[in-house]
C-alpha cells in the first residue's frame, strides 16, 4: 500500500518536469537574450535577490548552453521518474535542480511556501530514500527479468513482521546478523528478509544477479536518454518552426510606436537634461501615445522599466516579476501588465498584483514629463 500510495507523486512529478524541459525546449524565446522571458532576462533579476549572486553574474554569459541543460535534464529526469527507470538517480538530479532553483529563482517569494520549487525539493525525498518501487517500475521489471534469466526467485516484496524473522532467522543472535559479518540486525537492509533486494553496501560481493541487472539497467537507460535526445531536439526545432517569435529589439534605440495593438516601445535611457527638469532623459512623450508603454533600463539597478500613458498620465515601474524574474509588458487590450511566463497581472495605475502567482506589486518608479515634453526617471 505505501508503494502505491506514493504512485500518484511520482507519476506527478515526471509528468511535471517532462512537460517543463519540453515546454523550454518548444520556446526558441527562453534561449534568445533579448527576450523579456529568456533565461538570460531570468538570471539577471534573479541576481539582484539569490544568495547566489556572485555565481549568477558569472553565469550570465553562458545563459543560453545554461538553459539547454536544465531543459534535457528536465526531459531526463521527467521521463525516467515516470518510467521508474533508475528512479533515485533521477530523484536526486531532480532534488539538486528543484534546490537550485529555489535558491536562484524562488528565494525571495515570501512567504517561502509560496514558491514552488522548495516544495518540489522536498517531494523528491521520499523517491531518494526508497526507489521507485515495485509498482509500474521498470526497475522492478528489469529486476524480475534477470531473476527470471537466472532461476532465481522474483524479488517482489511481502510484509512480514520483522519480529517473526528475528524469530526465524538462524543468522541473528544477541542482535547480531552473521549473514551481514556481525553487523547489528536492521530490518531495512536484512539480507534474509529483502534477499537479492538488499542494499548493496550490506552483501558481502555483487553476485551475478546483480550484475546482470545493472548492465540490463544501463542499457535501457542508455535507449531512454538517446530516445530523449531525440524528443527534445524535434520538438526545439517544431517549435522554432511554429512558434519562433523575431527577437526583441534593442533597449537602447528609440522607435515610434505602431498605431494600435498591445505592443511596448523601446526609449534611450541616457541623454541630456533640461534646465528646468532633473532626472534621466528617457525619450519625448509623444511617442508613448495614450494607451501604449514604453521600455527602458533602470540607470541604478539595470533593471528593466516600463513607462505607460494611461488615465492621462505617465506610471512607471520596475519590469521585473516579483515571483519568478521574467519582464512584464503592458497590454492595452486589457488595459493591464502581464507576466508572460506565469501570468501573474499587475495594475496599470498602482503596480499592485491583480492575479498570481506574484507575491506582491511591481516596484513603483517616478516619472514626470518636462516643459520640452520629454519624458524623465527620477
Amino acid at each position: 500500500m505505501a508503494e502505491w500510495a506514493l504512485l500518484p507523486l511520482r507519476l506527478f512529478l515526471g509528468a511535471t518536469f517532462l512537460y517543463a524541459g519540453l515546454q523550454k525546449l518548444a520556446n526558441p524565446n527562453f534561449f534568445r537574450a533579448p527576450s523579456p522571458i529568456s533565461i538570460q532576462a531570468q538570471l539577471i533579476a534573479a541576481s539582484h535577490t539569490s544568495p547566489l549572486h556572485a555565481l549568477l553574474l558569472h553565469l550570465i554569459r553562458v545563459a543560453a548552453p545554461i538553459g539547454i541543460v536544465i531543459s534535457f535534464s528536465e526531459v531526463a529526469i521527467g521521463i525516467g521518474v515516470l518510467l521508474g527507470l533508475w528512479t533515485r538517480i533521477a530523484a536526486i538530479g531532480g532534488a539538486i535542480l528543484s534546490f537550485s532553483l529555489f535558491l536562484t529563482i524562488s528565494f525571495h517569494a515570501a512567504p517561502y511556501f509560496t514558491g514552488a520549487d522548495i516544495v518540489f525539493f522536498f517531494a523528491w525525498l521520499p523517491f531518494i530514500i526508497t526507489g521507485g518501487g515495485t509498482k509500474l517500475s521498470a526497475d522492478a521489471w528489469i529486476a524480475n527479468r534477470v531473476a527470471q534469466r537466472e532461476g532465481v526467485p522474483s524479488p517482489e516484496l511481502v510484509a512480514i513482521p520483522f519480529a517473526t524473522v528475528q524469530q526465524i532467522c538462524g543468522h541473528f543472535h544477541q542482535g547480531a546478523c552473521a549473514a551481514r559479518e556481525g553487523l547489528a540486525c536492521d530490518k531495512a537492509v536484512c539480507p534474509v528478509l529483502l534477499g537479492n533486494r538488499a542494499p548493496l553496501v550490506t552483501r558481502v560481493s555483487i553476485d551475478s544477479v546483480d550484475r546482470r541487472a545493472l548492465v540490463m539497467g544501463g542499457a535501457v537507460a542508455a535507449g531512454v536518454g538517446a530516445a530523449a535526445l531525440i524528443l527534445g531536439g524535434v520538438v526545439a526545432e517544431t517549435g522554432k518552426l511554429i512558434g519562433g517569435a523575431k527577437p526583441a529589439r534593442s533597449a537602447t534605440t528609440q522607435f515610434a510606436l505602431p498605431t494600435g495593438g498591445s505592443t511596448t516601445t523601446t526609449a534611450p535611457t541616457t541623454g541630456p537634461t533640461n534646465s528646468t527638469t532633473k532626472g534621466t532623459l528617457l525619450g519625448s512623450a509623444k511617442d508613448v501615445p495614450k494607451g501604449h508603454a514604453a521600455a527602458f533600463t533602470i540607470p541604478s539597478s539595470g533593471d528593466p522599466g516600463i513607462v505607460i500613458h494611461a488615465d492621462g498620465a505617465y506610471f512607471a515601474y520596475d519590469a521585473v516579476c516579483p515571483h519568478a524574474g521574467c519582464t512584464v509588458g503592458y497590454y492595452a487590450a486589457n488595459d493591464v501588465i502581464v507576466c508572460p511566463c506565469h501570468g501573474s497581472e499587475f495594475a496599470v495605475t498602482t503596480g499592485d498584483v491583480m492575479n498570481g502567482p506574484a507575491p506582491h506589486g511591481l516596484a513603483k518608479l517616478k516619472i514626470v514629463e518636462g516643459s520640452n515634453g520629454n519624458l524623465y526617471l527620477q
